[in-house]
């Protein structure tokens, strides 16, 4: 299927592995032109070079702190003047932080919300007026099930992500009459660096474990329904397909990617 994305703009940010690197092989593969950013360069440039493996169209690596606003200015000015427009923006930066309230210090309040709240409310607000010249465009949130429905020692993680899912649903409102469409995707549990580093912290507690039966244990530990942990691509693909042409009519909406597991649709 032909998402219509050949020559399309879009910046990803957190693309270097997981999740963003997913959609932003994907959009690469569709022929789009992608601006990538993420903090570690090596990872960041080891990414882009599989993407322009697939791409037909172009890749340019942003390198720094989405959280940063030198990084946010050099993303977009790399985007305007090497491709003359954006058209797609996906806030995907973000880290797993989840305690008990009597854990987390406002430090933690604050450093939550401004990668995963603040860093997306910067960049839409700097993409909204390119995307207007351009006629419209797609921003696509990446939050997660847990800013549905919170659990116990789920904070700050559980709220700021909430507050990502509001922010969506307002500024679909805001935006539609400008044909610039706003979704989130609420994420489950999907493979990522984060689990692989945290299957690498745990060797000395489960000597022999592989990946794959790490996988295993996360997914029976969750209950989820198609009884598999969620491969990041398939993340990547709901992504791209809203971002694109055949996703028209469609904004506002919060996706679960979760294999079934939330309480709530």
């Amino acid at each position: 299927m032909d998402l219509g994305l050949a020559g399309k703009v879009a910046i990803v940010t957190g693309g270097s592995e997981g999740i963003g690197k997913a959609a932003a092989l994907r959009f690469a593969a569709e022929g789009a032109r992608v601006v990538v950013v993420a903090r570690r360069s090596d990872v960041l440039q080891a990414a882009c070079a599989e993407m322009e493996r697939v791409a037909s169209g172009a890749v340019l690596p942003v390198a720094g702190d989405i959280t940063a606003a030198a990084t946010r200015e050099r993303a977009v000015a790399a985007a305007l003047e090497r491709f003359g427009r954006i058209d797609i923006l996906v806030n995907n930066a973000g880290t797993s932080m989840a305690k008990p309230f009597d854990g987390v210090s406002d430090e933690d309040w604050q450093a939550d919300f401004d990668l995963k709240l603040w860093a997306a409310v910067r960049m839409i607000r700097a993409a909204v007026p390119e995307m207007r010249r351009g006629g419209g465009g797609r921003i696509v949130n990446v939050t997660n099930l847990a800013g549905k429905t919170p659990g116990a020692s789920s904070m700050p993680t559980s709220v700021s992500r909430a507050a990502g899912i509001a922010l969506t649903k307002a500024l679909s409102k805001d935006l539609a009459k400008d044909n610039i469409l706003v979704n989130t995707v609420c994420i489950g549990l999907i493979k990522s660096g984060q689990h692989e580093r945290r299957h690498a912290r745990q060797a000395n507690e489960a000597p022999g474990e592989t990946l794959d039966a790490f996988y295993g244990k996360l997914a029976a530990s969750r209950g989820i329904p198609l009884g598999r942990v969620g491969e990041a691509r398939e993340a990547g693909d709901v992504i791209a397909f809203l971002a694109s042409g055949a996703a028209s009519f469609i904004t506002g909406v919060a996706i679960n990617i979760d294999g079934g597991a939330a309480a709530v649709v």
